[in-house]
């Protein structure tokens, strides 16, 4: 098929450069970055448009901006990029001994909980298999894994898995993180309609438990006063330990952190709280390294999990 340009003249060189152009916003630095002089690194640019057939930058007193051509252009050059990185990072591990990578998207709560004592298991028993593990909410994991972007994911139960194969991975429980001495504290079981007129700390939109929350508080006719949205547990806890609100968090990653931070927390009473991680794969796996890991995963007996005698 005849393409208005010619892709042959996409050298990776001008391509990082290109790339380089449009998140700096600078042709100067963008060459400084590729260890070009600016007289090579602008006739790349041009070479480009060229090749293209139409400018990838607007040129203005302070630096270049990128054209619509440009932005398309930096977009799918940064995937090219990364994709020839995992291309050499692979054949690299090849020839040490790594056959198969495996791609695994997971949840902040099955990372957080289960999943690196589990795969240090699973390196040491398989080193010739490398899993590469990305964290996402639960939705984008489901997602990824729906799409073909990874060859696993773990999520929490909710997600659409239509054309996914599910197991269960393992269960968890959600509990309330408070301030030491806050009114709330206690150990009996809290129904979290009596925390709603307290302001929240959360994971960002899409996070399963910010979802639960929502819901429940919709349920109960209140609003949820959600003051603050980090990336992270333990950015949650440290909020929480400053008196700015209050945090529901898994139970196993949110002990650990209380107890260094002088937190404390209380069960929920809700039946939300009791929660399923599931992990799931396409419908016919035929990869046997995919099937193993499932298997290893999915099968907490502790036969499969018991470390391997030296």
């Amino acid at each position: 098929m005849d393409l208005p340009y010619n892709l042959a003249r996409f050298d990776l060189v001008s391509v990082k450069l290109a790339v380089a152009c449009a998140q700096r916003g600078s042709l100067t630095r963008a060459a400084q970055d590729a260890n070009l002089a600016l007289a090579a690194a602008s006739r790349r640019i041009r070479d480009l448009e060229t090749a293209i057939g139409a400018p990838l930058f607007e040129r203005h007193a302070r630096g270049v901006r990128p054209t619509a051509a440009g932005r398309v252009f930096a977009k799918h050059g940064l995937t090219l990029l990364q994709t020839v990185e995992r291309l050499g990072a692979e054949l690299t591990d090849l020839q040490h001994g790594v056959v198969r990578h495996i791609r695994l998207c997971a949840s902040t709560a099955a990372i957080s909980q289960f999943l690196p004592a589990l795969l240090a298991q699973y390196s040491e028993r398989q080193p010739q298999v490398r899993v590469d593990l990305e964290e996402q909410l639960s939705e984008a994991a489901a997602a990824a894994m729906r799409e073909g972007r990874c060859d696993l994911a773990i999520f929490v139960e909710g997600p659409d898995t239509a054309n996914i194969e599910t197991r269960l991975f393992r269960e968890d429980e959600l509990v309330i993180v408070l301030p030491k001495g806050h009114r709330l504290g206690g150990r009996s079981r809290l129904p979290f309609a009596q925390a709603l007129d307290e302001d929240f700390i959360s994971l960002p939109a899409g996070a399963a438990m910010l979802q639960q929350q929502q819901q429940a508080a919709l349920a109960a006719g209140k609003p949820l006063r959600l003051r603050m949205q980090v990336r992270s547990f333990d950015a949650v806890c440290h909020l929480v330990a400053s008196g700015m609100g209050l945090a529901v968090l898994p139970k196993g990653a949110a002990l650990p952190m209380a107890g260094a931070m002088g937190l404390t927390w209380r069960p929920l009473a809700d039946l939300w709280a009791q929660r399923r991680l599931l992990i799931g794969a396409a419908r016919q796996p035929t990869d046997d390294a995919v099937n193993q890991l499932i298997d290893f995963l999915a099968e907490p007996t502790p036969i499969a999990k018991a470390p391997r005698r030296k």
